[in-house]
């Protein structure tokens, strides 16, 4: 496979420190994709070499639809090409910035497919440990697309002591620099749930100190329009103890992420990891273009 052969390059979707993202169309058949262009060079200088290869191995075997497809990859003698789902609506990140915070029924039906898809991952034996909105795409429909798993690890043993992800979204068991386990995901999804709703994070201050001090302690208080139920589950989720933080069904079916998803949001793919075929291309995966 060769870049100039087989695909038409568009507009840059993105710009990160080790290569770019651009709308790549194939021009086998004309399906549209994400193609991120990383520079070798850059990665070795930076030593994180390991990181993508584990990102690579993890995401091209997870199929869900709330997570970013990597449909293949492939490499010449300075660039590394990942062929990547599209996602069209772009970065949360920006989506969370522009609308300051969601309301609640839009904060739920995200926080439900991005439970079911860290079910999924978990099942799979694979921590994220990365939790944050910079991390996560949004597909044509506005639907939810886990899209970084540079920080995860495939874990069967489960327990880890490596410390990783963003200050913001650290749970206090990877601060205090003890071994974890798939617990830390749930910790970070009360903390994304509660950007959703605030527009900030819970721990944010103006010091990295303080942020551990308030992380340590679970420090933090809600603004008055947060609703009794939406604080019921962070604060469930938001546990300094690992095993007393609801589990990911818990969150699935709690009353506020059930009072506002509608039951056509509830069918979602279940295929074991032994079952998954890796297409170059496969049509039900892509956006025909014209």
């Amino acid at each position: 496979m060769e870049i100039k052969q087989d695909f038409d390059i568009g507009r840059p979707l993105g710009k990160g420190k080790f290569g770019n993202v651009y709308l790549a169309r194939s021009k086998e058949n004309h399906y549209i994709v994400a193609l991120k262009i990383l520079f070798k060079s850059q990665l070795v200088k930076s030593n994180v070499e390991h990181q993508l290869r584990r990102e690579i191995e993890i995401q091209a075997h997870l199929k869900h639809p709330h997570i970013l497809r990597m449909y293949n990859y492939f490499y010449d003698e300075k660039r590394i090409y990942l062929i990547l789902e599209y996602a069209a609506k772009g970065e949360l990140y920006k989506e969370l910035q522009k609308c300051q915070r969601f309301p609640e029924d839009r904060a739920a039906k995200l926080m439900f497919q991005m439970a079911d898809a860290l079910a999924y991952c978990h099942a799979k034996k694979v921590i994220h440990r990365d939790i944050k909105p910079e991390n996560l795409l949004l597909g044509l429909n506005g639907e939810l697309k886990i899209a970084d798993f540079g920080w995860s690890v495939h874990a069967p043993s489960s327990r880890r002591a490596t410390m990783c992800g963003t200050l913001d979204y650290l749970p206090p068991e990877m601060i205090a620099g003890g071994v974890h386990d798939e617990k830390v995901d749930l910790w970070s999804l009360g903390v994304l749930c509660y950007e959703f709703l605030v527009g900030r994070p819970p721990f944010e201050s103006k010091t990295s100190n303080e942020t551990y001090r308030l992380i340590t302690s679970c420090k933090y208080s809600f603004p008055s329009h947060v609703s009794q139920n939406a604080r019921d589950l962070i604060q469930r989720l938001l546990r300094r103890i690992p095993s007393e933080r609801l589990p990911l069904v818990g969150v699935i079916n709690h009353i506020w992420i059930q009072e506002h998803v509608q039951k056509g949001d509830q069918v979602l793919a279940r295929e074991p990891l032994s079952a998954i075929q890796l297409p170059i291309f496969a049509e039900q995966d892509f956006c025909a273009s014209d």
